[in-house]
Parts: C-alpha cells; sequence; structure tokens
C-alpha cells in the first residue's frame, strides 16, 4: 500500500468527502461543492501521474466522489475501492475518457462523469496555431535567434509556405473539426476539403456563405468539398487536421502508406488522441522529407515521445495544451465537480452534454443536474427536463 498522500483540506466538517486527485484551476468549483455540505480534499503530491496505489490511498474507508485526471489508470481496483468506501460518482476532468474502463464503473455502480462542450474554441484555437507556426516555421526561428545565430535578413531564411487560397484538410469535422476549419477558412480564406462519415452541413453552409460574401466584396471566393475517403483529403490538403475520436478503428489512422500519399511540403497537425499517428512512421517520413511539417500536442505513449522526434526540427510538440486557456480549464473543473456533486444529491443527468453554459454562468446557480454522465443508461440514470 502506498504511503499517505498529502492533502488541502476544504471546509472540513462537510457531510460528504469528494476527493480531487489534482489542484485545478480556478476556485469555483470548490466553493460549488462546499456550499453544498462536501469537505474537500484536494491532493498536493508533487508526482505528475498518481498510481493506483495513491488514489486508494485517497479514497480510504469513506468517500463520496472522485475528480480524477486522463492521466489515472481508472479500472477495476479503483472502482472497487470507491465502491467500497460508499462512493457512487467519479469524475475526468476531460471530455475523453479512454483512461476509464467504463464496464468496471457500471460493475460497482459508480457514475462516470466528463466534461464535454467546454473544449471546442480553445482546442481549436490551438490546432490553428500549430498550423500556422509549422507553416511559417516559427519555432525553428525563434530557436535560431535565441542561439544568437542570426547576423542579418537573407533571402532563403526560413522561408514556408503562404496559407492564403491553400487547401486545408479536415479528418473529423465534428464541433472541434469543424471550429478549426472555419477559424482556417475565414482567417487565411483557405479552401475546404474534409471527410466525415456524417456531413457537415452547417460548416459547408458557412463556407458558401462566406465564398458568396469574398466575391461580393470582388475577392476569390472559398470553396469546400466532401470528400469520398481520407485518402483524398490526405493526397489535396495542404494543411490537414485530424479530429477523429480513438477507437480501433482510427488507431495509426496515419501510418507510413498514409503518410506517402501526402504532398512533400504538407502539414500534419494533431490535436486529437495521440494514437491516431503511428509515431514511429512518422519521425521516419520527417526524416525523409524536410520540408514535411507536423505540430503535435498529442503522443502515442504520453507524456513519452517516440525516439528522434524530438530531434526534428520539421516537428513542433507541445505537451497537451489543447485545452489550456483559463476558462477552459476552469469550466472543466467546474463539470467535472458538479457532476460528482450532481450524482451524490441525486440529481437526474443532463440531456444535452454539450450545452454546458447554464453550468458556466457564475451570475446564476448551476441547474440541479450532473453535466455529464457517460453512463448515464447503463445505471438507469433519469435525464433532466429542465
Amino acid at each position: 500500500m502506498a504511503k499517505p498522500v498529502s492533502i488541502e483540506v476544504w471546509n472540513p466538517n462537510g457531510k460528504y468527502r469528494v476527493i480531487s486527485t489534482k489542484a485545478m484551476p480556478g476556485t469555483r468549483w470548490i466553493r460549488l461543492l462546499t456550499d453544498q455540505d462536501c469537505r474537500v480534499e484536494i491532493c498536493t503530491s508533487k508526482k505528475t501521474i498518481l498510481s493506483v496505489e495513491d488514489i486508494q490511498a485517497l479514497i480510504g474507508e469513506k468517500c463520496d466522489g472522485v475528480i480524477g485526471q486522463l492521466t489515472e489508470d481508472w479500472g477495476e481496483a479503483l472502482f472497487s475501492a470507491l465502491a467500497r468506501a460508499g462512493g457512487k460518482a467519479f469524475s475526468n476532468m476531460a471530455v475523453g475518457y479512454n483512461n476509464v474502463d467504463v464496464n468496471a464503473a457500471n460493475k460497482y455502480g459508480v457514475a462516470v462523469g466528463n466534461t464535454p462542450g467546454v473544449l471546442t474554441e480553445t482546442t481549436a484555437e490551438l490546432a490553428a496555431s500549430l498550423s500556422l507556426a509549422a507553416s511559417r516555421r516559427i519555432v525553428e526561428a525563434d530557436e535560431f535567434m535565441r542561439a544568437g545565430l542570426y547576423d542579418g535578413w537573407l533571402p532563403h531564411l526560413f522561408v514556408g509556405n503562404l496559407l492564403k487560397g491553400q487547401t486545408v484538410g479536415v479528418i473529423g469535422a465534428g464541433r472541434i473539426g469543424s471550429a478549426y476549419a472555419r477559424m482556417m477558412i475565414e482567417g487565411f480564406k483557405m479552401n475546404l476539403i474534409y471527410y466525415d462519415l456524417y456531413q457537415a452541413t452547417r460548416l459547408e453552409k458557412f463556407v458558401t456563405a462566406y465564398g458568396e460574401f469574398l466575391k461580393a466584396n470582388g475577392e476569390q471566393p472559398v470553396t469546400w468539398k466532401r470528400a469520398g475517403s481520407m485518402e483524398e483529403v490526405l493526397r489535396e490538403g495542404d494543411v490537414i487536421s485530424l479530429h477523429p475520436i480513438l477507437d480501433k478503428t482510427t488507431y495509426h489512422l496515419i501510418n507510413k502508406d498514409r503518410l506517402s500519399i501526402m504532398k512533400k511540403e504538407a502539414i500534419l497537425i494533431n490535436c486529437s488522441r495521440g494514437p491516431v499517428v503511428d509515431e514511429v512512421a512518422l519521425v521516419e517520413h520527417l526524416k525523409e522529407n524536410p520540408m514535411f511539417r507536423v505540430g503535435l500536442d498529442v503522443f502515442e505513449d504520453e507524456p513519452y515521445m517516440k525516439p528522434g522526434l524530438a530531434d526534428m526540427k520539421n516537428a513542433i510538440v507541445v505537451p497537451h495544451i489543447a485545452s489550456a486557456s483559463k476558462w477552459t480549464r476552469e469550466g472543466m473543473a467546474t463539470l467535472a465537480a458538479l457532476n460528482v456533486l450532481g450524482k451524490i444529491k441525486g440529481y437526474p443527468f443532463w440531456s444535452n452534454p454539450n450545452n454546458v453554459e447554464p453550468f458556466l454562468n457564475e451570475n446564476s446557480p448551476p441547474p440541479a443536474a450532473c453535466p455529464s454522465i457517460v453512463n448515464a443508461k447503463n445505471l438507469g440514470l433519469t435525464a433532466s427536463k429542465l
């Protein structure tokens, strides 16, 4: 058994004991819990990733709910420990829950929450930022400048790619993929090609309307095209951003063969899930194609990178910060806390987990509902009529 883990306690005499395995941004989430008679214990351990044994020690003999992180292994061991302690609620502070064994949670009657609806724009913004940084070689130029190597302007110094008039490819045109597409189209007047199993009607209408606006003002209109295959997007796109879910069908979606059909000077962006890209194949492709560039926020074996990736000048790598805007991270903390609180209080689950504004409005009390419970139907929970 792990040694006792250090904690910070809020409202020590609260009736319900809620654990947060990490300190989270903002204080509203703490206040929402303590106002409802919760004792909140926040782990203050310096360890970046807590072990199963660490979290079991935090849960202890009595625990009503836990707010956890996507780096933690929430499976049989933790859900059984939480159930033994009387807990009925767990929430990831994340939209994804690949770290959670939902079947184990169902077995022990534990509700599993996540935090969708609050990450769309901020994730799309990072994908757009990586696209611009890669196209104009900003990170390479920054390192060059800091190293004291700049001794005057040169015609060929860090020549990159112009985005205007080029084609942006989107694989997965859901909320984040569509938000990213709009940013690139409206910001840089790029044309769109996208692939998705479902037609992105709103996105298509947006591009059509924007194209008509440009034409009416004497500019070249932008266009859109729904591809019949991912390969079509990879062949035609100048900048390609990945926004699929991660499952068996999307594991290593980008592999050696698919990289080989992309343009030699293409830019590949991944802010979705690390295993969508075969990182070993990507490193080899970057070595063989020095003008091919990539921007990555997620990695196949996070927090580690495959050998050679860190050495590639044509790769921009950032540490999973797509949701790292102040508003978004504080919103995620609030939603995670309300998922746990709602289950403790016996509230129904919110019927539209992507409509989170009512929970984030600080000028009014949040609805009496759990914002997002992924296994609500499995547990037979009631949907909110609000």
